[in-house]
C-alpha cells in the first residue's frame, strides 16, 4: 500500500508510479517536480511524526500512498522509519542512485571500501573522527555538520570533495578543497555529500567484503611487531585487557598518553578509532610514527609532556590510555578523567601510586576497578625443554562512565 520512490540524483518520478495515489508525501522540491494525480493529498515532509500519522490514516483506509525521497531511500533514508511503523511487507521500494554512489562516480573512484557516516541530525564529532581514521569516507551532511565544520576539525593531509546539487544540470558542482579552504566558506544548503580522502590511499585494494577494512583478526600483538627501546613497551597481556576496557571503535577518539612506542595507539587505530598519541621524547615520537606506518594506520602524534600537553588538544576523547608513571601521574589521570567521555585506563608499576590514581578516577565520577597482572611466558631452555619466565607485574586500573549511545556509522 505504500510505494517509496527514490528520486536518485535528479531522476524524474515515472507517471505510472503516481497514478492512483491518494496521498503523496515528499520534500517540497520533489512534490513540485512531480505530476500528482488529480485529487491526491499532498504532504510536505518536515517533522517526520506528523507525516507518518497522515500515512497511517490512509493505510488504515487501504488507500494507496506514494512517498518521494532523495537518492536511495533505503540508505540512511525514510525506508527505516516506514518499515518500523508499518512493517517491511507493506512497502514497495523503488530505489534511486544514492548521492554517495553518484559523488564517487563523478570523481572516478570505486567506493566498495568507503566508510559512510551520517552527520545529518547527529553530532559531527563522530563523522570527524571517522574522517581522521580512514582514508576514504563519505559524509552525509546536515545543518551545523557540513563542509565548513568538517574542514575546521580535519588535518591538512586530507582532501574534501564537496558535491552539491547532484543531478541538477544547472546547479551541480563537485569541488576539491583543502580542509582549510572548506572551513573558510559558506556552503549554503545545496550540499549533497562530502567525500574525505587521503588521496595517496584513496584507490584502495581489491576487496571481497564491502565497507571499511574489517576489524583486525588479532590484537594484543607481540612486542616484536613494534619498534621500541629496551623493552619499554606495554606488554601484550596488558594491552589485551586495556583494549577490552578502552573499547576502541569507528567514530571514537582515543588518547594514548605517555605513548612510548605507541603500541596501544596503533592497536586502537587498527580497530578504526581516531587516535592521538602524546609522547614527551623526540625519539619516542619518531617510533610512534614508524609503528603507525608499519601497521598502515593513522595516528596523530603530539610531542609534549602531560598534563600540560593535553590542554592543547581541542577535542575531548571517548577513551584514554595512560602509560608510564612518574610523580605527575595523578595529575595526568585527573586531567584525562575530566575530559574522557567513556573510559580511562591506566597502567602502572608502582604500588604506591595506585591509591592516588583510584582517587583521581572516582573524583571524576568514574566507577573504578582494577587488577594486578602477573604472567609467566613459555621460554626455551637448552636440551629442548621449556621453563616459565615471569614478566614484571603491572597494575591496570580503569574508570568507566555509563555508555553513551552513538549512531551514524555503517560498517
Amino acid at each position: 500500500m505504500i510505494t517509496v520512490v527514490g528520486t536518485g540524483t535528479g531522476a524524474p518520478v515515472p507517471d505510472d508510479v503516481l497514478a492512483g495515489a491518494a496521498l503523496v508525501v515528499g520534500g517540497r522540491r520533489h512534490l513540485d517536480a512531480a505530476r500528482l494525480p488529480e485529487g491526491a493529498e499532498r504532504v510536505v515532509l518536515g517533522p517526520l511524526a506528523p507525516a507518518l500519522d497522515t500515512v497511517a490514516r490512509y493505510v488504515g483506509k487501504e488507500l494507496p500512498v506514494v512517498v518521494l525521497a532523495s537518492g536511495d531511500p533505503g540508505f540512511f533514508g525514510i525506508v527505516r522509519a516506514l518499515a518500523e511503523r508499518f512493517g517491511a511487507g507493506a512497502l514497495r521500494v523503488l530505489p534511486g542512485v544514492s548521492s554517495v554512489a553518484t559523488a564517487f562516480a563523478r570523481i572516478g573512484l570505486p567506493w566498495d571500501d568507503a566508510v559512510v557516516v551520517s552527520a545529518h541530525g547527529r553530532d559531527v564529532r563522530t563523522a570527524v573522527n571517522v574522517c581522521r581514521a580512514h582514508p576514504k569516507v563519505a559524509v552525509l551532511t546536515g545543518p551545523e555538520a557540513g563542509p565548513a565544520e568538517l574542514g575546521a576539525a580535519l588535518p591538512a593531509g586530507r582532501v574534501l570533495v564537496v558535491a552539491s546539487a547532484l543531478g541538477d544540470p544547472a546547479r551541480e558542482r563537485v569541488e576539491r578543497v583543502t580542509p582549510t579552504e572548506a572551513a573558510a566558506r559558506d556552503w549554503g544548503t545545496a550540499v549533497s555529500v562530502v567525500l574525505c580522502l587521503d588521496e595517496a590511499r584513496a584507490l584502495g585494494a581489491v576487496r571481497t567484503v564491502a565497507g571499511p577494512a574489517a576489524h583486525p583478526g588479532g590484537w594484543a600483538l607481540d612486542e616484536d611487531g613494534f619498534a621500541h627501546r629496551d623493552s619499554m613497551i606495554t606488554k601484550f597481556e596488558v594491552r589485551a585487557l586495556a583494549l577490552a576496557r578502552l573499547g576502541p571503535r569507528p567514530g571514537d577518539l582515543v588518547w594514548d598518553v605517555g605513548a612510548g612506542s605507541g603500541s596501544v595507539a596503533v592497536e586502537c587505530a587498527r580497530f578504526g578509532a581516531a587516535v592521538v598519541a602524546v609522547e614527551k621524547t623526540p625519539d619516542g615520537v619518531e617510533r610512534v610514527h614508524a609503528n603507525a606506518r608499519a601497521h598502515g594506520v593513522d595516528v596523530r602524534v603530539v610531542h609534549g609532556s602531560a598534563p600540560d600537553a593535553l590542554s592543547g588538544l581541542a577535542d575531548d576523547p571517548d577513551a584514554v590510555f595512560v602509560g608510564g608513571g612518574g610523580r605527575e601521574l595523578p595529575a595526568i589521570v585527573t586531567a584525562c578523567a575530566r575530559r574522557a567521555r567513556r573510559s580511562v585506563v591506566v597502567a602502572l608499576a608502582a604500588l604506591d601510586r595506585v591509591p592516588a590514581v583510584r582517587e583521581a578516577l572516582t573524583a571524576a565520577g568514574f566507577a573504578c576497578d582494577g587488577v594486578l597482572l602477573q604472567s609467566s611466558r613459555l621460554a626455551p631452555l637448552p636440551g629442548d625443554v621449556t621453563r616459565l619466565a615471569a614478566t614484571n607485574p603491572v597494575f591496570l586500573l580503569w574508570g568507566l562512565r555509563t555508555p553513551v549511545p552513538r549512531e551514524g556509522v555503517v560498517q
